[in-house]
């Protein structure tokens, strides 16, 4: 046997040889959450590679190797005992970056293909480079072949391949470049691997079970406290009782390794990785003296360091009341991303540098930065890289808080000015961007600048997000919208263009009250509220566009003058960031799915107009061609814009159809495959946010505190907008799916108040699942909206299989026809199905079947 340290290319590259995976091997299992970690540690060396940081690379694992039965001398063909779901997975990835680049760069991408994929003088299996399992053959070969169609749930090599053509369009944003060749070489020469080659008569089996017998690994932390009490063997007592145990009670473990972390970044070291932290701050000892005088100053310092990262997470701590106010709106952003820049501001201030007042200026503008950046939509993939660079780059020539605003006025960081702040809170849907937390943050700081004499105490009053112009408006509210039309938009467009802005956004106890009623009714209860705000909106007489708009305009002059713009004589970068989301969007569509021009402006804070005319004048636009007119049909204005795309396929609706799309007899693309605006900004902001909002409803769900208010609430709501008969059906349904084992909890009621189908312990939601929620109509009728979104990161329904076939169980319920391509997203059907006997037999099957699945999960 032979044991060596290998690089993906070194192991494919070269002569003509193949990598069989047996028959006896599972078939390819990476699901997105594998897919999603080492697409970060691909980029994580492709800033190494831009820094010339080539020192530190990134292991993956083991690949276990045995001659093949079928080897030739010529032709060597090895079996993959252990690793084919890495070697299987970075051939995907090399796949989807040679499709990126075919059009701009073909000799690249054949050089690519020629290179890692394929064996280019051999035919048949023996083309391949990799050969996987028979099951998953057909489908990788097509792919490197690039004869691959869009295929069905349960197809995993698909869905990788899939995965890497999304991030690859993602990472085409202007403020975090990643060239694509960058990305390639982290692939192919920045990812090492151990490579085990067995002699004929080696037993792998033996190999392959010792590889994998780890014990408990040991925190970065852990190797680097005993390296350090090692070197103390005459000072270790005295400095583990003067400094690291009052550290280590002051500190988690977590937070004393994150602190660790910062210390060599303040010292300078910007590009330091935390799982680099051991390696890094052990080269750094072992390049000079290492002396115990030495260790002790380093943990000493640890120790001062460790009063302001306790601030941090802290505030309370913190003396001055002004200081202290921003580091606890910084605490509530969850902004751990500044930790780097608050550290050093808090210790230049230790060291007389500056005294509170300019602390807390200096602090206005990270929180500026913050804010200013989600309402104006900017990626925040580039937030890490941008405070880890404050320690290393603040300027020394001017005053530490003009420094910090310099830097980050600074080129290419997109700190947006009052210009672009204005224009955003007027158009763009603030609802759908960032994290819930964030955006209820941004109203809370908007409410604190009336002044109000008696101050709302935010943290009691349990406030929530509430649209004044409701999401799902009645008719009187469309006929009002109608008033404010100019005839180039329907009362549907303009609320869709609107109902997710600033304007029409604000903080309320009353969600459920208010719901979706009249505005004339909200008045009463608005105008009762405690928030000025509120009190406000009371006060107008109707509220439609031309009342959100003047509303938005007063909320940009506060919004400027709560957070400093940046300054205006630093160069700035120009971006279209707008049309980066529409490309995202479009490129992160589902098979099987389209969606409209006037969708993907409501999503955008554009016009449908506009973007229009950018996707005809846009070339290499992944799924242009599946935006359509609100009525399902292709635009009589859509053009291919590349040649060889007009060349390869001049009738749309085939193509169309290839992509899964169904048409009506009309010629109409049907209409349940149509992605509205908040379906766009779940597929990409769902996944950062991870369902937050919904999960804390869930586990509001599991408080018994107040749980008979909203479970009578729940009750009460779904009486009064539902008929009898669908109201039987669903406490049915609740009785049935406790007979099942599961019990039912009622939200809090950050929408309206919401019923959901959980299983797990009471009181645990962290180790609980729930396949649905059920909503009452608030006026037109209730809804069961169906989780996929949600199950997607929940084992065993990260399995996109397991999904597909939860999907096929409930379209057998008389009038559900969910498509396949909302299997990433959250839909929902009208709970009056439920009055069908039949339809309630087919969900409870269903259900069970769902139960059984999330029990068996340890065994799948």
């Amino acid at each position: 046997m032979q044991a060596k340290e290998t690089l993906f290319a070194d192991l494919v590259q070269g002569r003509a040889q193949q990598f069989q995976v047996p028959l006896y091997q599972r078939t390819y299992s990476w699901t997105e959450k594998q897919l999603t970690q080492l697409w970060s540690d691909i980029l994580e060396q492709a800033e190494l590679l831009e820094s010339d940081n080539k020192a530190s690379t990134h292991f993956l694992g083991s690949v276990v190797l045995a001659p093949s039965p079928q080897n030739e001398a010529t032709f060597p063909r090895w079996l993959v005992v252990d690793g084919q779901q890495r070697l299987t997975t970075l051939s995907l990835a090399l796949t989807a970056i040679r499709d990126h680049i075919a059009d701009a760069r073909p000799d690249e991408a054949e050089r690519i293909g020629e290179e890692y994929l394929i064996n280019k003088r051999k035919s048949g299996n023996d083309h391949f480079r990799l050969l996987p399992t028979q099951a998953d053959r057909a489908q990788y070969a097509a792919h490197v072949r690039g004869t691959h169609a869009e295929h069905g749930a349960g197809d995993s090599v698909a869905a990788a391949y899939k995965f890497f053509r999304r991030k690859l369009v993602q990472t085409e944003d202007p403020a975090a470049p990643q060239d694509v060749c960058r990305i390639e070489e982290a692939i192919t020469s920045r990812l090492t691997l151990v490579s085990v080659t067995a002699e004929r008569g080696d037993n792998v089996h033996r190999i392959f079970e010792s590889l994998n017998n780890t014990g408990l690994k040991l925190s970065q932390a852990d190797l680097l406290r005993n390296y350090l009490f090692m070197g103390l063997p005459a000072r270790g007592d005295r400095v583990y009782e003067t400094y690291w145990l009052p550290l280590q009670e002051s500190l988690s473990n977590e937070e004393l390794e994150q602190l660790m972390w910062l210390q060599l970044v303040l010292e300078g070291d910007d590009r330091v990785r935390r799982q680099d932290l051991y390696t890094s701050q052990q080269q750094r000892f072992e390049n000079g003296t290492a002396s115990e005088e030495e260790i002790e100053a380093y943990i000493k310092e640890l120790h001062r360091r460790s009063v302001h990262f306790r601030k941090m997470i802290h505030p309370e701590e913190e003396v001055d009341p002004s200081v202290r106010a921003h580091l606890r709106r910084l605490h509530d952003w969850q902004a751990m991303v500044t930790y780097p820049a608050l550290m050093l501001l808090l210790d230049r201030r230790e060291r007389g540098n500056l005294d509170a007042v300019e602390t807390a200026r200096a602090l206005s503008y990270i929180e500026s930065f913050l804010v200013r950046r989600t309402i104006c939509r900017v990626p925040a993939n580039n937030l890490n890289r941008i405070f880890q660079s404050v320690p290393a780059q603040l300027p020394l020539d001017v005053p530490v808080a003009d420094g910090l605003r310099q830097l980050l006025s600074s080129p290419n960081r997109f700190w947006p000015d009052d210009d672009e702040l204005r224009d955003k809170i007027r158009s763009a849907p603030f609802y759908q961007y960032g994290r819930w937390h964030q955006r209820k943050l941004v109203l809370q700081r908007l409410e604190e600048s009336y002044g109000h004499p008696e101050p709302v105490d935010f943290a009691a009053a349990q406030l929530t997000i509430e649209h004044v112009m409701p999401q799902a408006p009645g008719d009187e509210w469309l006929r009002m919208l109608a008033e404010d039309g100019t005839g180039e938009e329907s009362a549907e467009e303009l609320h869709a263009r609107l109902h997710h802005t600033l304007g029409n956004l604000t903080l309320t106890a009353l969600n459920s009250e208010l719901s979706n009623h009249p505005f004339e009714r909200k008045q009463g209860l608005l105008d009762g509220s405690h928030l000025e705000m509120n009190r406000r909106i009371a006060a107008t007489e109707r509220w439609g566009a031309r009342e959100i708009l003047a509303r938005a305009d007063d909320l940009a002059d506060r919004a400027t003058a709560l957070w400093p713009a940046p300054l205006r004589d630093v160069r700035r970068a120009e971006r279209s960031r707008n049309w980066h989301l529409a490309h995202q969007a479009l490129a992160a569509l589902p098979h099987g799915t389209w969606t409209s021009y006037g969708d993907l402006a409501a999503f955008l804070g554009s016009g449908a107009q506009a973007v229009g005319n950018h996707l005809a004048n846009t070339a290499g636009v992944a799924n242009a061609h599946r935006v359509l007119n609100a009525d399902g049909r292709v635009s009589s204005g859509f053009r291919w814009v590349a040649p060889q795309e007009e060349q390869q396929d001049q009738d749309v609706r085939a193509r169309l159809v290839a992509d899964g799309i169904h048409f009506t007899v009309t010629g109409a693309a049907d209409p349940a495959q149509r992605l509205v605006g908040d379906d766009l900004a779940l597929l990409l902001t769902g996944a950062e946010d991870d369902g937050a909002e919904d999960e804390d409803q869930a586990h509001a769900a599991t408080s018994e505190q107040g749980e008979e208010t909203r479970a009578e609430r729940f009750r009460s709501q779904l009486t009064a907008d539902d008929s009898p008969e669908t109201v039987a059906a669903v406490y049915e349904l609740f009785a049935t799916w406790e007979g099942l084992g599961g019990w039912v909890g009622h939200g809090a009621g950050h929408v309206t108040t919401s019923a959901y189908l959980m299983l797990g312990e009471a009181g645990h939601p962290g180790r609980g699942i729930w396949p649905m929620t059920l909503y009452p109509g608030s006026g037109r009728g209730g809804s069961a909206e169906v989780v996929f979104q949600h199950l997607a990161a929940r084992e065993p329904f990260t399995d996109r299989a397991l999904r597909a076939e939860l999907l096929r169980r409930l379209n057998e319920l008389d009038g559900v026809e969910i498509p396949e391509g909302k299997l990433e997203l959250r839909p929902g059907f009208r709970l009056s199905l439920l009055e069908n006997e039949q339809s309630r037999t087919l969900l409870a099957q269903a259900l069970a079947w769902f139960r059984d699945r999330w029990e068996e999960r340890d065994e799948l």
